[in-house]
């Protein structure tokens, strides 16, 4: 569990190098009219951030809440996310994971072991949500090295 803590502690910083030194034109090029640009995938993380932060704190406060998933393509589509702040989003998402860290450095073994229920996916565990959400980032992070290369390569 250290491990993941530390990892979900350095989410942020991650999402800053992957970023570091890339042009609005990079930021902003999408490999497909159907991909997602870098910008857009920031914006998406945070949006993600935002809702599960409140689900981690739910399984830990409530007993078995009911947990709502959201859909990912509705919000990119519908929120305009080519509008959104891309500064204000990466900084939200910072202040998402650093109000997490008190309670996570004072986590329990029972805590850990606590449950929310998805209606369409099942029961998870407080510890099987924590990694989720470092997989999100590590998944993320991976798209956008694909996005960068196809930047190469359209270039």
């Amino acid at each position: 569990m250290k491990e993941l803590i530390e990892e979900y502690s350095r989410g942020y910083t991650m999402l800053r190098e992957a970023i570091e030194g890339l042009s609005e034109e990079e930021l902003r090029f999408k490999p497909a009219p159907d991909k997602w640009s870098i910008h857009q995938i920031l914006i998406h993380v945070t949006d993600s951030e935002i809702l599960s932060t409140h689900r981690l704190k739910k399984v830990l406060a409530e007993e078995e809440p009911l947990l709502i998933s959201f859909d990912q393509n509705a919000w990119a589509n519908n929120l305009g996310y080519d509008l959104q702040d891309r500064e204000q989003s990466l900084l939200l998402f910072q202040m998402l994971r650093s109000s997490m860290q008190a309670i996570l450095d004072h986590l329990t073994s029972e805590q850990s072991e606590r449950v929310g229920v998805y209606a369409d996916e099942g029961r998870f565990t407080f510890t099987q949500l924590l990694e989720y959400r470092v997989n999100h980032v590590r998944d993320h992070l991976a798209q956008i090295e694909r996005v960068k290369e196809a930047y190469r390569l359209s270039v």
